[in-house]
């Protein structure tokens, strides 16, 4: 059903009625929007961008590309649109993946549902009328039974407050707002802050059409070799005929992706035995790969530390310049513990003669001024400043919504401290509101794509059951989420994440609480709790008439 119906309201608003808000038009959004459609609900889905595409839309920097394989970061909800799309290379680069979503778009007639170019604004729950009231930037206002925040994780974006900001005279550039149309740097002067994943894809495409390229470095990454390759007609055919078996062993693996997952402790193989392991999956490439090499990599600080020297001596080995090699080294954290980069040719890039580093933890940034960047060490002048600072994680793109729930109470002064949720879906005091991979679910630490799914079959699978109990709305239970929100506070603290100041933590937004609140336990530990709340009826959540 189409989202037409209006009626006005006593403040003299017109406001459309419909089943179900989905907000976001990325991967989420969109299968989202398509399972409501299914359910015979009527749906209005809005979206900030301009067309579909999510991150994929925004993120149109040099080199932006996926670090999961192209044919697992794909819908498995069609057999026939995975027998019909044809991908091109083992990493698919932004533009592909935006084709790719656009062609589901069309395949699906999805946009007929969505407002593009309109920014949710704000989400209010009304008790006596148990619905959802919705308004955009555009003045547009919705009532829904409920609503499905589908925003992604990593859409919030992040500009450091440097002083002088406003006086520099050049381009400025945040790698999740890139121009549609590109941005030319022959014969320019770019500075880059920013190592993590996006800087360490952007700064070699970058540096092969610019004059120079000064890199701001604050904390150097771990990164492993992608080994990109073009997809044959025949790798292709080969995962089409297997398709339903490669995708039950992603939904049954630890991250989402399948990957061949070692057994024993690195502490127990021999030195020449590890070595051996990590060069061979150091050339088969892939950050998932290389961390998959031995069972306690994310568990045991000793056995982690064997794979992050490993790493570090392939970095002295590329780059030429051994104090620039040291500089690049990273040290002080484990490996994984921060998001796992995957790059192409990123060390390489700092042997050529028109790259250079600044690190920022030897020389701060005082500030901004009209012609470039100063530090301690004195100003290095620049036509262009790329931010490649990445995001407001996790709750930025939620709190950048003004969220209230019952008794009006905000999302952000709920979540104060830190998040907390009931398997990442669903929080107490906001009936009926959905969140798509939220806190305390695998969410940003698995293919995303196969939690996406997954969270989705189950908003379609307690909408089911709710229609059929009679029931109108449904919410965690305080103790449910609370005991939630410890078992995945307890499975963190098994593990080497909360070791390093990442965003995962928090880490890299002043002010904001630290605390790692994604499930660590793996997509298929999620998965097999998820099936078990399902099949005994429910628990943990409260429904009502």
């Amino acid at each position: 059903m189409e989202a037409n119906l209006t009626s006005p309201t006593p403040g003299g608003k017109n406001v459309t009625d419909v089943d179900v808000v989905v907000v976001g038009a990325g991967f989420g959004g969109m299968y989202a929007l398509h399972r409501m459609r299914e359910l015979g609900l009527s749906v209005a889905g809005f979206e900030a961008g301009d067309d579909v595409g999510g991150t994929w839309f925004w993120n149109r920097y040099p080199g932006a590309r996926c670090d999961v394989e192209s044919v697992d970061y794909s819908y498995s909800f069609s057999a026939e649109l995975e027998q019909e799309w044809v991908w091109t290379e083992r990493y698919p680069a932004q533009p592909e993946i935006l084709r790719y979503l656009n062609h589901v778009a069309d395949r699906f007639d999805l946009r007929r549902d969505f407002r593009f170019g309109t920014r949710v604004m704000a989400a209010h729950y009304d008790e006596q009328d148990r619905r959802w009231a919705v308004s955009t930037d555009s003045g547009q206002h919705v009532s829904a039974a409920l609503c499905i925040f589908a925003i992604g994780n990593l859409s919030t974006l992040y500009v450091p407050d440097l002083p002088g900001l406003d006086a520099f005279e050049g381009r400025i550039l945040h790698t999740a707002r890139w121009p549609a149309d590109g941005v030319e740097f022959a014969d320019r002067r770019v500075g880059v802050i920013g190592t993590g994943s996006t800087g360490i894809q952007a700064i070699p495409a970058i540096a092969r059409g610019a004059g120079h390229v000064t890199v701001f470095q604050r904390t150097p990454n771990y990164s492993i070799p992608a080994v990109n390759r073009p997809l044959t007609s025949a790798q292709l055919a080969a995962i089409r005929a297997d398709y339903p078996a490669r995708r039950e062993l992603n939904r049954r693996s630890r991250s989402g992706i399948h990957v061949d997952r070692g057994s024993q402790s690195a502490l127990t193989a021999s030195p020449a035995e590890r070595a051996d392991e990590y060069a061979r999956r150091w050339a088969m490439g892939g950050g998932a790969n290389f961390l998959a090499a031995f069972a306690d990599l994310y568990t045991d600080l000793d056995a982690n530390e064997t794979a992050a020297e490993f790493v570090r001596g392939q970095i002295r080995q590329t780059v030429r310049d051994p104090d620039l090699a040291e500089r690049l080294t990273p040290k002080g954290y484990p490996i994984g513990s921060k998001r796992i980069c995957v790059d192409i040719d990123y060390f390489e890039t700092f042997n050529r003669d028109n790259v250079s580093l600044v690190d920022i933890r030897e020389s701060p940034i005082r500030s901004v001024t009209a012609h470039g960047i100063c530090t301690e060490d004195g100003e290095y002048r620049l036509d262009d400043l790329v931010f490649a600072t990445g995001f407001d994680a996790i709750t930025g793109p939620l709190f950048a919504i003004d969220i209230c729930g019952e008794q009006g109470r905000a999302l952000s002064e709920s979540w104060a401290d830190a998040p907390h949720t009931y398997l990442g879906l669903m929080t107490t005091g906001f009936p009926n509101l959905f969140l798509v991979t939220g806190p305390g679910s695998p969410s940003v630490l698995s293919n995303v794509v196969v939690s996406i799914e997954h969270h989705v079959e189950l908003i379609v699978g307690i909408l089911e059951s709710m229609k059929a109990r009679g029931y109108g709305t449904v919410q965690p239970t305080a103790e449910a989420e609370a005991d939630w929100t410890d078992h995945v506070d307890a499975l963190a603290q098994q593990t080497l994440y909360p070791r390093a100041n990442s965003w995962y933590m928090g880490a890299n937004i002043p002010g904001k609480p630290r605390r790692f609140t994604l499930y660590a336990g793996g997509v298929d530990a999620y998965q097999a709790e998820c099936e078990r709340i399902v099949a005994a009826g429910y628990p943990g959540f409260t429904f009502e008439p």
